[in-house]
C-alpha cells in the first residue's frame, strides 16, 4: 500500500498548487523508495526516462529563443511586414498558412509550425495587421488571432493522419485490431486524404467568409 503514496502526493501537491515538476518528482521518489529501490537505482531510472523521452523536451530549447525574438520586436516586425503589403487579407494569409500546415503535417513535419513557435509570434500578429488594414481600425483584432490559432489546429489535425508513421494512425490500427479488424497503416493514411481535402475546403470557405465580413 505504501507504493500508492505517490498518488496521494500528486493529489495533495496539485490541490495545494505547488510546482508541478516538484510534485511529480516527490511522487516518483516516494514511490521508488516505498518499493524498495536504492537511491542510485532511482537516479538511474530518472536518467533512463529522461534519455528515452528527450525528443519530447527538445521543444523547450526553442522557447527561450522565441521569447528573446518577441522581446526584441518580432511581432511588431511581422505586423509591419503585412501592413505594408496591399491586397493581403486575413483570409488569404491564413489560407496560405493552412495549406502550408497541412502539407508539412502530411510529411510528418508536425513540429515545423505550431502555436508557441509560429502562431503566437508570427501568424497571429500578421493576421491582426491584415485585419487592421482591411477595417481601418487600430484596435487589436482578437477574432483574427483566434482564427489563426484555429487554422493551425485544423491544418495539423487533418494533415498529420496522412503521414503513415504518426501516432494517431498507429492508435487506430491498434484499436481496430482489438476488434478483429486487420488493416494496414497505408490504407488508413490514404483514406485520410479525402478528409484532409474536405477540411481544407470547409475551413478555407470559413476564411473567405471571414474576409467578407471584414470588408463590410
Amino acid at each position: 500500500m505504501l507504493v500508492l503514496a505517490g498518488i496521494a502526493i500528486i493529489v495533495a501537491g496539485f490541490l495545494l498548487r505547488f510546482n508541478p515538476l516538484l510534485v511529480v518528482l516527490a511522487s516518483a521518489l516516494a514511490t521508488g523508495l516505498a518499493a524498495g529501490m536504492a537511491p542510485l537505482e532511482l537516479l538511474a531510472a530518472f536518467g533512463k526516462a529522461f534519455n528515452d523521452s528527450r525528443y519530447v523536451t527538445v521543444i523547450y530549447m526553442v522557447l527561450p529563443v522565441i521569447g528573446l525574438l518577441e522581446r526584441h520586436g518580432l511581432q511588431e516586425r511581422a505586423r509591419a511586414l503585412i501592413g505594408g503589403l496591399r491586397g493581403f487579407t486575413v483570409g488569404r494569409l491564413l489560407l496560405a498558412y493552412l495549406l502550408f500546415r497541412q502539407i508539412t503535417a502530411a510529411l510528418g513535419l508536425t513540429s515545423v509550425a505550431g502555436h508557441p513557435q509560429t502562431v503566437r509570434p508570427l501568424v497571429a500578429p500578421m493576421a491582426e495587421a491584415a485585419s487592421q488594414a482591411q477595417t481601418g481600425s487600430e484596435d487589436r483584432d482578437e477574432e483574427a488571432a483566434a482564427m489563426a490559432a484555429a487554422t493551425d489546429n485544423v491544418g495539423l489535425f487533418f494533415g498529420e493522419d496522412i503521414f503513415i508513421a504518426i501516432g494517431s494512425i498507429l492508435l487506430m490500427k491498434g484499436v481496430l485490431e482489438g476488434y478483429g479488424i486487420s488493416i494496414e497503416p497505408l490504407h488508413l493514411s490514404v483514406w485520410a486524404i479525402p478528409t484532409a481535402i474536405a477540411a481544407f475546403l470547409i475551413h478555407g470557405t470559413r476564411l473567405l467568409l471571414f474576409d467578407r465580413r471584414r470588408r463590410r
